[in-house]
């Protein structure tokens, strides 16, 4: 029978899939109503809910002020005004007859005024007696009160007590009308949200706050508007003619010389009084204008007459890894940077990470070639123009400075950056100046020095425009024998006078204190080297300042200090601390379990931290000073957790004696070094030497995972003890190993005792090679036999424990591979253990 024809067919496939597209459509259509329906129901629910909620704070805000009307005796019920009106009656009767009566002073205090002794209207002006009105008739004076009876003296006093009481019920009033405004602003703001398509929440909670705005919220208000407008002013009165001290920041490797070209300038020795000659914190100092034409008087071309700088203030920082911290917040605020780089090793990682930092920042800098009196052959003339230096030196000496300039200006080029020789470059915009020093010789010092003032005068003229606005940042916090615990800040712009109201960052919040006392050190001496401090009441820009006041111990640093000027602008100023110490705080996470840290101040604490961090050492507490008694308590805690962290790290600070013998009598360890690598060093040293006992104490427990399988050619001696060929199949068989046969019922054949490669004895085998194994049985236990226990198909697979697994976890971990643990969860499942 012949089927439908081709045309037949595609007529029913089209009519079928039409079928099926007007289906799909209808459902479309219905899905699409149903949610248009759920929508609806949600707003409608959410407009509900928003209506009950602006009902609930409505009368929850009647009731208060009800209550406060209550408290101020402004509410009173039905019979209370009868009262009161009866009581006027007498008091007005008693006026009408002559008696005096008292005074609202003499009156007592705390008897409520009336809300509305006499009838006010707004609407039409009501009649008020006066002393020309005393001789009308009764009936042309407003039926108010009589005065003929009324003496002078009376009638004075009555004058005085009805403006009184008209004033209070005016007050009285004007209150009610502003609530009745207010919550008519707020109904209107809600049908206008109904009217919308879409009801706004965000507008409603807007309108229902402007009702709850309380007079703490309007002050916040007033003083943010305040200080915002105080900063716009100070913004547009910046003196263009008068310029600051730029803060100049010396960056680069360690030990490349930067503390030692300091030196130089200062003409001090600070660096030889730092611990190995390296330095740990960041140090601010003060150059005046005097030193910058002295050290400079030998340039070229330099115009003494027009610095227009009055100094500058230069900030050192170390240059080991460990305080990229350190770094980073000293080129945070410095305008000017000098790269030290050495001459002999050209740029060093430090140095490159100091690059990316200054590019990071848009920082413009110059760079010291430095150690050039290293080149063989140098004659040094301190007294002379570096550029004259140069030429007078021997031929080779020069072919060896032009070829380790080259090779440095190829390592610029390879960070990016276009660099030439100082005397060479035309355009300072694009090419990094080059400046060779010696520090030890005093080489180029005056052209650096320069080379500075002219960069800074020219481009930098803008950025160093004398401002009132004040930006000054805290650099560190440091305890100071009978200072208590002071805070190095460095004053950017504006101006610091003792008795001023400081905010500086904490650790566990915003400290609001008072300036005690502001510490200057002497000019060209460092910060941080003690020194008899000059005291001041007032200091203005570039200066780097220690700061003396209360409650500075939990201050932290690289955070700006801000200066409240009045009371009601501290929480304004509070707030935007809070905000930055948020971003600052989440570095600083403490674990459960870990060490103690302390360091004498928060950079070198920092430094320590991160330092742990890339380790993966925890550390469960923190603190800045001395170590005393209660901080190996806490350390002391650890010993029940886990007693390889009950150690307590110590960082360039004191030890006390009685805090020492504690600590040896609880077991608790404290490492205390000047230098960060030295305590680095010792701590590494004793987790090692921890670790090893441990793993000497759990190697009989812990087991690790095989798999072994017999080679049958190869049986030896098939019982007690069972010498044979096995290939590892899996994991690492080591000698101590307990092994058994999991598909014989878990039959232990017994302990690895010896394992030989090629006739050489091994204590490990690991996947894929063939050995022989000497197996022999547990001690009690009766010996078991290759042939009648276990077979050569069977596989052989050490024996572990919930305990093996444990040490292995705590204690071999770094020995363990990732097939390994992969093996563990594989034996785990055949030993059904949990």
């Amino acid at each position: 029978k012949k089927g439908p024809s081709k045309a037949a067919v595609n007529a029913m496939k089209e009519a079928l899939a039409k079928m099926k597209e007007e289906e799909e459509r209808a459902k479309r259509e219905e899905e699409e109503r149903q949610r248009r329906l759920e929508e609806l129901e949600a707003q409608r629910q959410e407009q509900e809910r928003l209506e009950a909620e602006r009902k609930e704070k409505k009368k929850q805000k009647d009731k208060e002020r009800k209550e406060r009307l209550k408290k101020e005796g402004k509410l009173l019920t039905k019979a209370q005004k009868e009262a009161r009106a009866r009581a006027e009656a007498t008091l007005r009767a008693l006026q009408a007859q002559g008696v005096e009566v008292p005074s609202k002073d003499a009156m007592p205090k705390k008897k409520p005024i009336p809300t509305n002794p006499i009838p006010v209207s707004f609407s039409t002006p009501q009649p008020v007696t006066t002393e020309m009105e005393v001789d009308k008739p009764e009936a042309e004076q407003g039926n108010y009160f009589n005065f003929s009876n009324l003496g002078s003296f009376e009638m004075r006093f009555f004058f005085v007590g009805f403006i009184v009481i008209t004033i209070e019920s005016l007050r009285n009033l004007k209150e009610e009308s502003e609530d009745e405004e207010d919550n008519k602003d707020s109904s209107n703001k809600m049908t206008t949200n109904k009217a919308g398509k879409e009801p706004s929440s965000e507008s409603s909670s807007e309108s229902d706050s402007d009702d709850d705005r309380s007079k703490e919220e309007r002050l916040y208000d007033k003083a943010k508007r305040r200080i915002e407008k105080r900063r716009q002013e100070n913004m547009k009165n910046i003196n263009f003619d008068k310029l600051r001290a730029p803060v100049v920041c010396v960056l680069g490797h360690v030990d490349t010389g930067k503390t030692k070209i300091l030196d130089k300038l200062r003409h001090t020795h600070v660096q030889d009084g730092e611990a190995g000659g390296i330095t740990q914190q960041i140090g601010a100092t003060n150059v005046p204008l005097e030193t910058i034409l002295e050290q400079a008087k030998m340039v070229k071309n330099f115009d003494k007459e027009n610095v227009k700088v009055p100094g500058m203030l230069i900030i050192d920082t170390p240059g080991h890894e460990s305080f990229s911290n350190l770094r980073n917040r000293g080129s945070s605020l410095c305008d000017i940077a000098i790269l030290v780089v050495d001459i002999m090793h050209g740029l060093e990682p430090q140095t490159i990470e100091s690059i990316n930092l200054l590019k990071e920042k848009k920082c413009p800098f110059i760079v010291a070639l430095n150690k050039i009196d290293r080149l063989y052959d140098w004659k040094k003339s301190p007294d002379t123009d570096i550029v004259a230096t140069l030429k007078k030196q021997k031929k080779n000496t020069k072919d060896e400075f032009d070829e380790r300039a080259k090779a440095v200006i190829v390592e610029f080029a390879q960070e990016g950056l276009n660099a030439a020789l100082f005397y060479e470059n035309k355009d300072p915009r694009t090419f990094v100046s080059l400046v060779p020093t010696s520090a030890h010789s005093g080489d180029g010092m005056g052209n650096l020095i320069a080379l500075l003032v002219e960069l800074t005068q020219t481009m930098l003229a803008r950025r160093l425009a004398h401002c009132d606005e004040l930006r000054a940042q805290v650099m560190e916090v440091k305890a100071l024998p009978g200072m208590g615990t002071t805070i190095d800040v460095i004053l950017i712009n504006g101006c610091l006078r003792e008795g001023e109201t400081i905010i500086v960052p904490g650790v566990d919040g915003p400290i609001v204190t008072q300036i005690r006392g502001l510490l200057l050190p002497p000019p060209l001496k460092e910060l941080r080297v003690k020194n008899p401090y000059e005291k001041h009441k007032e200091v203005s820009t570039a200066q780097g300042v220690k700061i003396l006041g209360k409650d500075l111990e939990k201050t932290l640093a690289g955070l700006p200090l801000l200066v409240a000027h009045k009371e009601d602008e501290i929480p304004v100023l509070r707030d935007e601390l809070i905000r930055e110490l948020k971003q600052t705080l989440n570095s600083i996470k403490l674990e459960e379990k870990g060490v103690y840290v302390q360091a004498s101040t928060l950079g070198s604490l920092e430094a320590l931290l991160e330092f742990l961090r890339t380790s993966k050492v925890p550390y469960a507490g923190i603190n800045i000073g001395p170590v005393h008694k209660k901080d190996v308590m806490k350390a002391s805690t650890m010993l029940e957790h886990d007693p390889q962290y009950a150690v307590i790290l110590a960082f360039d600070v004191k030890i006390e004696r009685d805090s020492q013998e504690l600590a040896d009598s609880l077991g608790v360890r404290i490492f205390s070094a000047e230098i960060i690598y030295h305590l680095f060093d010792a701590f590494t040293k004793y987790r090692e030497d921890y670790k090893k006992q441990k793993q000497d104490e759990f190697k009989h427990i812990a087991v690790f995972p095989c798999k072994l399988r017999i080679l049958p050619q190869f049986i030896f001696n098939s019982r007690d003890p069972i010498v044979m060929g096995v290939t590892v199949e899996a994991g690492v068989l080591r000698t101590g190993t307990p092994v058994c046969v999991p598909s014989k019922g878990f039959v232990d054949i017994g302990i690895v005792t010896g394992i030989e490669i090629n006739h050489k004895s091994v204590d490990s085998a690991k996947k894929g090679q063939e050995i022989c194994v000497k197996i022999e049985p547990i001690p009690g236990e009766a010996p078991k036999m290759y042939g009648r226990h276990f077979e050569a198909v069977d596989i052989i697979v050490s024996k572990i424990t919930r305990q093996s697994i444990d040490a292995l976890k705590n204690w071999f971990r770094d020995e363990m591979q990732k097939s390994d643990w992969q093996l563990i969860m594989e034996l785990k499942k055949t030993f059904e253990i949990i």
